[in-house]
């Protein structure tokens, strides 16, 4: 063999095994992808609580137009409790149910009268508060009794127990009956003169004579009045937020929470 054709297949071996060498040589790993850290928690919807504004002083609105009075403030220490946020809306009594019903509201508080008719399309809480209807007189009128009142011409707010419980005594479509926006302009009413006679729920009733001494009034109650229980509805079939509303009206009842709201509004509860 020629010194030369050595020399090639010499030089074409060490080229062969450098060749071999560099794919044998392994890359440096790339480095793994720093993993995206997770994404933050879906903030908790917040419930929107219908509230027909004009029945003080379970709901009214203030000079801000903000939505205040005793159910507010219950459902606000509620809710606190039940770790659910709420925001309040006014809604007018005429449509305030079908806004559950339609969904457009998730709750409504608005010192509603739980009664086996309304139980049918909606559910309620356990009662927040007991309500016996009153009737409102001018101090000198002689009635002592709801029959009293029958010759009577009477204010009531639209669509309450006070209508209904009114309506069955003089007839739903008497011309005796005057039917108001709200109570408190029913009671301005009686001290006008234009009705003789006002029956509404003792709570609100209560609340408009300590605010207006001069009004001229009394109260008269009668054992036949039943006592009514105010609940907080949720729309039908809503067991998860019933369960969770139940659970903060029982912890504000246990730590004196409800008995503070209830003495700031109607003094202290009667045990």
């Amino acid at each position: 063999m020629d010194i030369n054709r050595r020399f090639a297949l010499t030089a074409a071996g060490l080229l062969a095994a450098l060749a071999i060498a560099a794919c044998s040589k392994q890359e440096p790993a790339a480095p793994a992808a720093a993993s995206a850290p997770p994404p933050p928690p879906a903030a908790a919807r917040v419930l929107v609580v219908g509230t027909d504004a004009a029945y003080t002083p379970f709901e009214s609105q203030n000079e801000k137009g903000d939505v205040v009075g005793f159910d507010i403030d219950v459902v606000k220490a509620a809710a606190a409790k039940a770790g659910i946020e709420v925001k309040f809306v006014n809604t007018p009594w005429e449509g305030i149910f079908n806004s559950l019903d339609q969904g457009d509201r998730d709750l409504l508080v608005s010192a509603i009268t739980i009664t086996d008719e309304r139980r049918q399309t909606m559910d309620f809480s356990q009662p927040y508060f007991d309500a016996r209807q009153l009737i409102a007189v001018k101090a000198d009128s002689p009635v002592v009794k709801f029959e009293d009142i029958k010759s009577l011409k009477i204010g009531v707010q639209n669509g309450t127990t006070g209508d209904e419980v009114v309506g069955k005594l003089l007839g739903k479509s008497s011309t005796a009956i005057k039917r108001f926006e709200s109570t408190p302009l029913a009671l301005k009413e009686l001290e006008a003169g234009g009705v003789q006679a006002v029956v509404a729920d003792n709570g609100v009733v209560v609340h408009y004579l300590a605010n207006n001494a001069t009004g001229g009034f009394k109260t008269v109650s009668d054992a036949g009045f039943p006592v009514e229980h105010y609940g907080i509805a949720v729309k039908k079939g809503n067991a998860e937020l019933l369960a969770k509303i139940n659970k903060g009206l029982d912890e504000v009842k246990a730590d004196g929470t409800y008995a503070k709201i209830y003495a700031s509004y109607f003094g202290a509860e009667s045990k």
